[in-house]
């Protein structure tokens, strides 16, 4: 009984011991990567253009515009959205679409 309780008592003091941070140096995370060129056009691009009655977000992709927000001075703003990328955009009054998917409980663990 007493090898098996040695051991026992070796191996948590083994992972105690490799738990433990040799420096605080370590546990920071490195740098990020500097962004190149090309990585900087994939980021959506948004410009802002205020006038006097409302405010229009023009949201763009790789150079092509998907989105507009408009958020009038009176009332709700909307978007206006080119959901199949031809150019033709549809009014929307929120992004959220409707869809409400079923969240029935199967289980409890």
């Amino acid at each position: 009984m007493r090898p098996i309780s040695f051991f026992a008592l070796l191996c948590l003091s083994c992972s105690a011991f490799a738990a433990q941070p040799d420096s605080p140096a370590r546990m920071e995370p490195p740098p990020p990567p500097p962004m190149s060129a090309d990585e900087d056009l994939d980021a959506p691009q948004v410009t802002i253009t205020k006038q006097a009655d409302l405010t229009v977000e023009e949201y763009r992709a790789n150079g092509k515009l998907y989105m507009i927000k408009v958020i009038p001075k009176i009332g709700a703003p909307y978007y206006l959205v080119d959901d199949k990328g031809d150019g033709k955009f549809a009014r929307q009054e929120s992004m959220d679409s409707g869809l409400r998917v079923p969240r029935w409980i199967i289980k409890r663990f």
